[in-house]
């Protein structure tokens, strides 16, 4: 790499960074405003007590959730003849999110980091749109987006009808009052209702690093794939014939399955999964170390696995591969140890983004929190209320980096406490005003974004 490359890639690195660190300071207060406005924890030992735990998330959180926002974009985006082009890509993607997010946070809305990543993702692919030499055809991944996007939609929806039933729960089960009345200021409430809210904040950290901290790993290998292909598009740890040896059982198990009931479509999959196969096949044959392959050939093995897994997903998902239900448990754990090659994220990554994701958690806090405990709901959040809220939030946001899927801590946490108040006294407990931006700032963060990322990528396209 030149001097200039070298000087770009690290620029980017730390624009990464920074989103990460703002994605920490401005959804921080969705982890302690329950416990700072319920004289829980004082405020200085909420945050650094939600920035540990948001460093522990990410630790511990797998990648599943990162895979699933690099492939939000195609290969094609991910890697161009010309590197500048990565580079503009990237730029444009981070600016936009983080553009987004400091004003949001400026404006004291509660808006979602990860509407704001989507959003920047897709402008990138649609950008391609208008580029000459595309003909006029984007690159946005919509299956991809059409389960990403619907995870986004339904979360504040669940978070809310979620927090409703946990508050009936309670009174249902916890028949001692204090828990259903507003905290008394200044007073710390009994030690049994700070244990339980201590909890409650510390889980939803704990996710809120495990989901979001992911998606700063994801932003973090695209840069790295798209400007060092060679060093990063595979894992050097893998044993190449062991994946080899995946393919190939992928191929007799394919081979079974009856063609002539695929659609057009459906057949261009199963030619995929052949072609590709042999291509990798040839490629790595007598070589058991990414090291022994050529830096030039793979990306190009990495697609082979991006397009034969994808295929065989697409194909079992249709339901018309004809494989006995044993074939296709033994496909899709072939289909799982293939994709080792390609989903991992070196340590290092992974640390970067715990750090700058918990130093962010420690500060700039005090503008959203201000929002999710006092404009909110008409009255002052009561214990039940905010630890109802967090716990629907905790367990949605669990469910979700489980599946692999980026959901908005902000929105799953803000409904909630929408949905605890609404419990106690009805719609009219709600300020109408406060609603009204937060909902402007769900339906606009995607647009927005979309519109920002795509017009700065055309330009530092043009410029670079």
């Amino acid at each position: 790499m030149t001097t200039g490359l070298i000087v770009l890639l690290i620029i980017c690195l730390l624009l990464a960074c920074a989103f990460e660190f703002v994605n920490g300071f401005h959804d921080t207060a969705n982890a302690v405003a329950t416990v700072i406005y319920t004289n829980s924890l004082k405020p200085t030992v909420a945050v650094v007590y939600s920035g540990i735990l948001n460093f522990t998330g990410v630790m511990t959180g797998g990648i599943a959730v990162a895979m699933g926002i690099i492939n939000l974009l195609p290969m094609e985006v991910l890697l161009d003849s010309n590197v500048y082009h990565g580079v503009a890509m990237i730029l444009a993607l981070l600016l936009s999110a983080i553009i987004w997010n400091l004003g949001t946070w400026w404006l004291g809305i509660p808006a979602s980091s990860s509407h704001a990543l989507i959003g920047s993702i897709l402008g990138i692919g649609i950008a391609f749109y208008f580029l000459p030499d595309t003909g006029g055809n984007g690159l946005v991944n919509w299956d991809k987006v059409k389960d990403t996007g619907l995870a986004l939609l339904i979360s504040p929806l669940l978070g809310f009808s979620a927090a409703i039933l946990m508050m009936f729960l309670f009174k249902r089960t916890i028949k001692n009052e204090i828990i259903y009345k507003e905290p008394v200021p200044g007073k710390m409430p009994p030690i049994w209702i700070r244990m339980l809210l201590w909890i409650t904040c510390g889980l939803v950290s704990f996710f809120h690093g495990q989901n979001d901290g992911q998606k700063g790993v994801g932003l973090i290998m695209i840069i790295l794939i798209a400007m060092m292909p060679g060093y990063f598009a595979i894992d050097e740890k893998v044993n190449i014939q062991s994946v080899n040896a995946n393919v190939e059982h992928i191929q007799q198990l394919i081979i079974k399955a009856d063609t002539s009931i695929l659609s057009e479509s459906q057949h261009q999959l199963y030619t995929n999964v052949f072609v590709n196969g042999t291509h990798f096949n040839e490629e790595t044959k007598g070589k058991f170390k990414p090291s022994e392959l050529a830096l030039t050939s793979r990306f190009g093995l990495r697609t082979d696995i991006v397009k034969i897994t994808s295929a065989c997903e697409k194909l079992i998902k249709s339901g018309n591969l004809s494989l006995s239900q044993k074939e296709i448990v033994v496909l899709k754990r072939e289909i799982k140890e293939a994709k080792a090659l390609i989903e991992y994220a070196p340590y290092w990554v992974i640390i970067m983004v715990s750090v700058s994701l918990g130093l962010g958690t420690m500060v700039g806090w005090k503008r959203i929190v201000k929002t999710v405990g006092e404009k909110i709901g008409k009255q002052h959040m009561s214990y039940a209320q905010g630890a109802s809220a967090e716990l629907v939030a905790a367990g949605g946001i669990g469910l979700a980096s489980a599946f692999g899927l980026p959901v908005s801590t902000t929105h799953m946490l803000s409904s909630g406490i929408a949905g605890s108040m609404v419990a106690k006294k009805g719609l009219k407990n709600l300020q109408k005003g406060t609603i009204i931006n937060i909902a402007l700032a769900w339906v606009l963060t995607i647009p927005i974004t979309v519109a920002l990322s795509c017009g700065l990528f055309l330009l530092f396209r043009a410029v670079l």
